[in-house]
């Protein structure tokens, strides 16, 4: 049995550190998933101001601001019992919106791609047949011109001429398991680089109603502030303007990229790799219509998905057993002489995160959950998305829960979304028309409870998202968050369970031990968040370690 240690892990956001070992063919037969970073942002919101929470809660991670952001306020409105009106949750819902859309864009092209396109085939793609390929997958693809292409294979070459290929750099190009053709790796990037203008712009939509962002500031416990820009009919217009160039470039370049994948890697995805146990839990949200939702809530166990339990957020638990914590106190182990994670023991600590549970039960959480719960729960919202992806690449739904499928999930979901935003908008602007304008609800702060408890459940772009809240005195006692990634890359913990991460690696084989690009592509399918994972501090100010840097 021989091991391979990938630390850290890049293209995520935090640290991230892999160790799998493989038999004598390179087929993955155990896997251990460490996150590296010790944080600390929950214990700095212990004895502040609970309308404060959202503001520094939204610094646990510089990509999930927004959703930290409102995680904390709408956890604190919970313990308060404060009902906000339907133009604030609007609005937080068109600023969460533009988020996944952006969220989901970046990863795909800027986080994951380069997992499967080889730059160095690009510079031999025929401009001609390159914007032939492209019509496969696209009536009308983006950009798609031969001039265009043909200016892509220069700025390509400028950045090999220089010898610095930039963000392109320390790939394992020429890799055996690269199955794009020339011309598709050009057009995949050639959209890589139009991505890069795409999410300044998107960027824009949550800025509009959230004032700036990263680290937007509008959301308050009880409502929003950004009322002038609800009522200004420009303002409407520009985020309308930002998400209409949004749908153009989730319909001719997303989308049809995620089928060209599909298409691509379709062996891969029939023979299911990268497909983790198949317990998944979603907790829906995002009011359409009435009782109608963008997502649907329930769980999954093994992929039955003909037997969906609705969720019940009594049967969570969180644990810390292989964690690096001992009680409350920090628990950290040395490494092997061979500078590898001490996994030999079922009761060895290997990670800073802690260990979720459902019912006793591991669960993958994120956009492939989400698509698959609401599918087989009949929303009318996203089903027409999902089988019209599956017609066109001829796969079935138990395919999505793969590497590929899950960019697959990504896509689809990003394209159902475009279509909601524009209903939500149509809302805002009826209630403005009839004189609703109603932004904030009134609260007394000293009349409210001294003590009180509060949480709330929301799905964002990489999964399901908890926040917790313990009030005494009119002061945060405790805070705690359970993240998408949290869920994903939990340790196995006493009980022997592989969270997604780790099962998802199990049976993978790699073709050379030396450049383990399979086991990176298993990994970034899942977006990872490592910020967002792992939060727990020493309560007893007990200083913990001290470092000294020096100069060379």
């Amino acid at each position: 049995m021989k091991k391979i240690v990938i630390d850290p892990i890049t293209r995520i956001e935090g640290h991230l550190r892999a160790e799998v070992e493989v038999d004598e063919s390179g087929v993955v037969q155990e896997a251990y998933v460490s996150g590296q970073l010790f944080r600390g942002i929950e214990i700095i919101l212990k004895g502040r101001d609970p309308r404060d929470a959202g503001l520094m809660a939204g610094r646990i991670c510089g990509v999930c601001t927004n959703s930290h952001f409102r995680g904390a306020v709408s956890a604190v409105e919970d313990a308060y019992s404060l009902t906000i009106p339907k133009n604030a949750e609007i609005i937080r819902d068109l600023m969460a919106m533009a988020l996944f859309i952006q969220d989901h864009v970046v990863h795909f092209y800027h986080l994951h791609s380069l997992d499967f396109v080889d730059i160095t085939s690009a510079l031999q793609a025929d401009a001609k047949l390159t914007s032939k390929e492209a019509h496969r997958y696209s009536d009308k693809p983006f950009r798609n011109s031969n001039a265009h292409y043909e200016e892509t294979i220069k700025k390509l070459q400028n950045f090999v001429d220089a010898g610095k290929l930039g963000p392109f750099s320390n790939g394992y190009w020429g890799h055996s398991d690269y199955k794009l053709t020339s011309e598709q790796n050009l057009i995949m990037i050639s959209h890589y680089l139009e991505a890069l203008k795409f999410q300044t712009k998107i960027s824009k939509a949550v800025a509009i109603f959230g004032g700036k962002t990263p680290h937007p500031q509008s959301i308050v416990v009880g409502g929003i502030t950004s009322v002038a820009d609800m009522l200004n009919p420009q303002r409407l217009n520009d985020y309308l303007f930002v998400m209409k160039e949004a749908k153009e470039f989730i319909d001719r370049t997303y989308l049809p990229d995620a089928k060209l994948l599909a298409t691509a890697y379709r062996d891969e995805i029939k023979a299911g790799v990268g497909r983790a146990n198949g317990n998944f839990m979603s907790v829906g949200g995002y009011e359409f219509e009435g009782e109608e939702k963008l997502f649907c809530s329930g769980i999954v166990y093994g992929h039955d998905f003909e037997n969906i339990e609705e969720f019940d957020e009594s049967k969570i638990t969180e644990e810390v057993d292989r964690a690096w914590y001992k009680g409350e106190e920090v628990f950290y182990t040395d490494l092997n002489e061979d500078g590898s994670l001490k996994t030999e023991k079922n009761d060895d600590k290997y990670s800073w995160i802690k260990a979720p549970r459902y019912d006793g039960k591991v669960m993958e959480t994120g956009p492939l959950a989400r698509v698959l719960i609401s599918y087989k729960k009949d929303n009318t919202l996203i089903k027409s998305f999902v089988d019209e992806f599956l017609e066109a690449t001829d796969l079935e739904l138990i395919d999505l829960s793969t590497t590929v499928g899950r960019n697959a999930a990504r896509a689809i979901e990003t394209g159902y979304i475009c279509e909601y935003i524009f209903k939500l908008v149509s809302r805002l602007i009826q209630n403005v028309k009839y004189y609703d304008t109603d932004t904030w609800t009134k609260y007394d702060f000293e009349k409210l409870p001294k003590d009180a408890k509060g949480r709330v459940f929301l799905e964002v772009p990489r999964g399901t998202l908890s926040h917790f809240v313990s009030i005494k005195n009119q002061k945060i006692d405790n805070y705690s968050v359970i993240a998408p990634t949290t869920w994903n890359a939990t340790p196995k913990n006493f009980d022997g369970l592989r969270g997604a991460y780790e099962e998802a690696l199990i049976g993978v084989k790699i073709e050379d031990t030396a450049k383990p690009l399979e086991v990176l592509r298993v990994l970034h399918s899942f977006d990872p968040c490592l910020a967002c994972a792992v939060h727990i501090v020493d309560t007893k100010g007990k200083e913990l370690s001290r470092y000294k840097i020096k100069s060379i």
